[in-house]
């Protein structure tokens, strides 16, 4: 299982909205094929696997990252892949989470005369897998919040310079998460402090980019923002208040950047309902890497599921700089957001912190 998990997450960010699916085919204690779902409408991992073996694995046990599916999508379902195959035992990893099949798949299986052995390494299979589990019980993006900081807390200068906060190291890592993830979000105003292009640039080249969207009520971004280039593969998505004129919308939409009018909620674009508008458009993971202001408005709406602080050993020393959340926070520590399963990580002398909020 172990080996399918290495296989599956040479998927990740490329397969969505579909998951991250390793497969492992083995007989008598040896491996003799692997495959891994590549993208959406591809073949999912077991097809991959049994297409090497010429779909002929008779006495094969398969193991495989996530509970084959039993139903028609864009792809048929792997159950009677592997019924054909004469494998005669699948183990699993974690159960298929959409509502509409749970046990399916397996349950089919099992009346057809095949062993099945489930929640094999479950927790590191559903891990893999936590922003499409989340899109496909709770129909809402998985959101993660990406924030670098001093050791006394501060994300910027009182002038707004944060350039650079972190080492190289701890920025290539971020360019990895942005590569998993369907869509980097910000805010107008780093657009406008930064100019950032929000693509991916790792030393290994990257066949996709995220969705790159901008939260802007009034809609300030600047036509010429390198955020709207269209040099790579990746698009632009706008989100603005109604009461943006229809002559500034025009020169946005010829731009090639797609704009979407969404709710406001106390003058600001209602966060809330921008997750149900990108869920519509089947945007299953989003990084928001915005500025403090950002951050501070998906912390208190309570949207963020996980968390990755990038702290490094340097001190502000001041108490005029930009804080990593702004707005009115909790007047006692009991109504702080604690992290759970937190995880600490080191980049030469920047330390990672990884955690999934729980709301008291």
């Amino acid at each position: 299982m172990r080996e399918a998990l290495r296989q599956a997450r040479k998927g990740l960010g490329l397969t969505s909205p579909n998951p991250a699916v390793g497969a492992v085919i083995v007989k008598d204690g040896v491996k003799i094929s692997a495959g891994y779902h590549k993208k959406a409408g591809f073949p999912h991992a077991e097809i991959e696997a049994l297409k090497k073996l010429g779909g002929n694995a008779h006495g094969c046990t398969i193991y495989v990252t996530l509970e084959p599916c039993n139903h028609y999508g864009r792809t048929p379902p792997c159950t009677e892949a592997i019924l054909a195959s004469g494998i005669t035992r699948v183990v699993v990893g974690a159960k298929d989470p959409n509502p509409g099949v749970p046990g399916r798949g397996s349950q089919f299986l099992k009346e057809h005369g095949i062993e099945v052995t489930l929640g094999v390494l479950e927790e590191e299979c559903r891990t893999l897998n936590e922003a499409f589990n989340k899109y496909i019980t709770a129909r809402r993006p998985f959101l993660i919040a990406k924030s670098a900081i001093t050791l006394d807390g501060w994300t910027g200068t009182s002038t707004g310079q944060s350039r650079w906060i972190t080492n190289e190291k701890s920025r290539q890592f971020v360019h990895r998460l942005r590569a998993q993830a369907d869509a980097v979000l910000v805010g107008v105003g780093t657009v406008l402090a930064d100019n950032p292009r929000l693509t991916v640039r790792l030393r290994h080249s990257t066949k996709k980019q995220p969705m790159r969207i901008i939260v802007d009520t009034h809609l300030r971004t600047p036509l010429d923002a390198r955020v709207l280039d269209r040099i790579s593969n990746s698009q632009t998505l706008i989100a603005i208040g109604p009461d943006v004129s229809r002559e500034v919308l025009e020169r946005h939409e010829k731009s090639g950047s797609t704009v979407v009018v969404c709710p406001v909620d106390q003058g600001r674009i209602d966060l809330t309902a921008l997750m149900d508008i990108l869920a519509a458009r089947e945007i299953t993971s989003i990084l928001v890497e915005g500025g403090s202001s950002i951050i501070g408005s998906v912390l208190r709406k309570a949207l963020v599921d996980k968390y990755y602080i990038f702290m490094a050993p340097k001190i502000l020393g001041g108490g005029n700089g930009i804080p990593m959340a702004a707005g009115i926070g909790p007047k006692s520590m009991d109504g702080c957001i604690g992290l759970r399963d937190m995880q600490v990580r080191r980049f030469d002398d920047d330390i990672m912190i990884v955690g999934y909020p729980y709301y008291g």
